[in-house]
């Protein structure tokens, strides 16, 4: 049985452009819901080891709490996820400044990122496709690049998303989905009963303001070692002072698809994993929710959600070692990440 994809109007945004929403439903009765404001992911729904089925994914359901978010919930981040130190980067000799936002650097693309433009989007047999065309210039980066990004849900209830992107100047660009998920659901609190593990070696480590030092590290013998499953609510209140992850993983992976990371939820018998091209997964837990007034009346706080973000490394501008992330005219961006769903 194919997937049924169905469409209708979320609603209209304070300008008066009409957010699309898209909804996914597969052979097992698992849903997952688009939206074209930000490509945002809104709702997952999936059962539990006794099937019963939960919205797993961190969400609104108004069209205020879409453009009034700051924790970038569930959407598509560009043109560069992460930082950039000193929000300011020189290409083949020029040199460009963004808005900084984050401190001294630039986070998620500046001021207005991908995530709060309305896309365009459509259905193509099987799936949603969202496309945003950048313009030169915009949060005063150079070239105009056409981003199109492919939404699937199959029968073995893996979420598929597919990136292709062009570009008219040299620029940089770092995609990924900032999705926030809680696998016993959405509104359930935290994250704190979940078991992570991660398929990295190595991370990066950071200076004061959040940013790579240069050094790729080896995990072993120290907090950032998830290769074997670690409960998070043994190490949330040891790792970054109390702050939790908020770390890059990197992933030796050369392009080709892998298993970055696996978390489960033994009180429900969920799990997830995230599988990726890319070179490293960005793990997230949430510290910085503060009171976002959810769907269905649930608010989010602190560790109230976790993100598995699959992207280049931080700063890449700054540290020739590092993946390249400079896109060309006459090249593509690629990028596949899947996040697969099941019960233990």
């Amino acid at each position: 049985m194919p997937v049924k994809i169905t469409s209708d109007v979320f609603g209209k945004t304070k300008d008066g452009q009409t957010i699309n929403r898209y909804t996914l439903v597969n052979s097992k009765a698992v849903s997952v819901q688009i939206l074209d404001f930000g490509g945002v992911i809104s709702t997952i729904n999936i059962p539990d080891k006794n099937g019963k089925f939960s919205d797993v994914a961190l969400g609104y359901d108004s069209v205020e709490g879409l453009e009034n978010d700051s924790f970038y919930i569930g959407a598509l981040i560009g043109r560069y996820a992460n930082r950039i130190a000193g929000g300011q980067f020189t290409l083949d000799g020029k040199t460009y400044q963004l808005c900084v936002n984050n401190g001294p650097n630039s986070l998620h693309g500046g001021k207005t990122g991908f995530n709060k433009k309305l896309w365009k989007s459509r259905i193509e047999g099987d799936k949603v496709v969202v496309v945003y065309v950048s313009p030169d210039g915009e949060e005063s980066y150079p070239g105009e690049v056409t981003l199109t990004v492919t939404y699937t849900l199959d029968d073995e209830n893996s979420l598929s998303i597919d990136y292709h992107a062009t570009t008219t100047k040299a620029t940089p660009v770092n995609f990924t989905n900032h999705a926030y998920f809680n696998l016993g659901g959405h509104n359930q609190g935290g994250i704190k009963d979940h078991l992570v593990t991660f398929n990295a070696d190595s991370f990066l480590p950071l200076d004061k303001n959040s940013i790579p030092t240069g050094e790729i590290k080896k995990v072993e013998g120290s907090l950032m070692d998830l290769r074997k499953p670690v409960c998070l609510g043994d190490r949330l209140g040891q790792v970054g002072g109390g702050t939790g992850y908020d770390n890059t993983y990197c992933l030796n992976n050369k392009g080709a698809l892998v298993l970055g990371a696996r978390v489960e939820h033994p009180p429900s018998g969920r799990f997830m994993e995230c599988h990726t091209t890319e070179p490293s997964l960005h793990f997230y837990t949430g510290y910085y929710i503060n009171d976002a007034k959810g769907k269905a009346g649930a608010v989010y706080g602190q560790f109230g959600g976790f993100c598995l973000e699959a992207q280049h490394y931080p700063d890449t501008v700054h540290q020739p070692s590092f993946p390249d992330c400079i896109l060309r005219p006459g090249k593509v961006y690629t990028q596949k990440t899947v996040f697969k769903f099941g019960v233990v």
